[in-house]
């Protein structure tokens, strides 16, 4: 089926109202750091779940409920005042490739970044450019991986300038940034535009975008996700990730663009 612009902008913008409500937060891992109202909880929370957020959403929810009580489900407050006896509880953890060492990582990443960078927000508004958070999420690696850390670590926060998608991290820029009052995203980052947010692109939102013509390049890399911006831009200059729903919702509960699963 092909549409014209117009069409296009009005069947996208359908599905976004059809999925950016509070029941989607039912399967989805946001539902993590809508169990917190302090903001520094609920952009840790959503960080760590964020990070891994790949593979089934069940098990994805089982561990990332599983990380914060480790942290008394108080993660801000651990993050700053945890000891070295209170780690010892995550040994053994895993999640996929992500695993305790990884962990008590992120644990020390984040320590720093509150303490010496005005945490996770700060960076993201200090490097932010006109156009994009692309540049800062590479900036935002570079402060993270200032600690003590093994190289296989690493891996798990992508850098967009190194070619990522970076898909994870880039849907917890919409969860932090967009306020629609919907219910669903959180809009506590007031100093970052949602125009300059870039579209979590994985394989359903990627496939569901070509089908549309939204995206011609075949690989779910950063200039995929350079191209996909710059058509979303045209359709919502001021909010183009609210189609995040419409392409996700498209993918993943309609089969849009072939057989869905369970994995993200």
């Amino acid at each position: 089926m092909e549409f014209s612009s117009d069409e296009l902008r009005q069947f996208l913008d359908s599905k976004v109202l059809q999925y950016n409500k509070p029941y989607f937060i039912d399967t989805d891992p946001v539902q993590i750091p809508h169990g917190y109202t302090l903001k520094e909880d609920i952009e840790i929370s959503g960080f760590l779940t964020a990070t891994i957020s790949w593979g089934h959403r069940t098990s994805i929810l089982k561990n990332a409920f599983r990380m914060l009580e480790f942290m008394g489900n108080s993660p801000y407050d651990f993050i700053l005042n945890h000891k070295d006896e209170h780690l010892i509880k995550m040994e053994g953890f895993v999640h996929r490739t992500f695993n305790s060492t990884d962990l008590y990582t992120f644990i020390e990443a984040l320590k720093f970044l509150y303490q010496k960078q005005e945490g996770l927000e700060g960076i993201f508004t200090k490097y932010k450019t006109a156009d994009s958070l692309q540049p800062a999420i590479h900036q935002l690696k570079k402060e993270f991986f200032k600690v003590p850390h093994l190289k296989r670590t690493q891996k798990h926060l992508p850098d967009p300038l190194n070619g990522s998608a970076a898909k994870r991290i880039n849907m917890y820029l919409r969860w932090m940034v967009r306020k629609d009052n919907k219910g669903v995203d959180f809009g506590i980052w007031k100093d970052i535009s949602p125009s300059v947010l870039s579209c979590p692109l994985d394989i359903h939102s990627g496939n569901v975008a070509r089908k549309l013509g939204l995206l011609k390049r075949k690989q779910n890399d950063s200039k995929a996700v350079n191209e996909l911006d710059t058509a979303l831009r045209l359709l919502d200059p001021s909010d183009p990730v609210k189609y995040d729903y419409a392409l996700f919702g498209l993918g993943v509960f309609e089969a849009y663009a072939g057989d869905p699963n369970e994995r993200i």
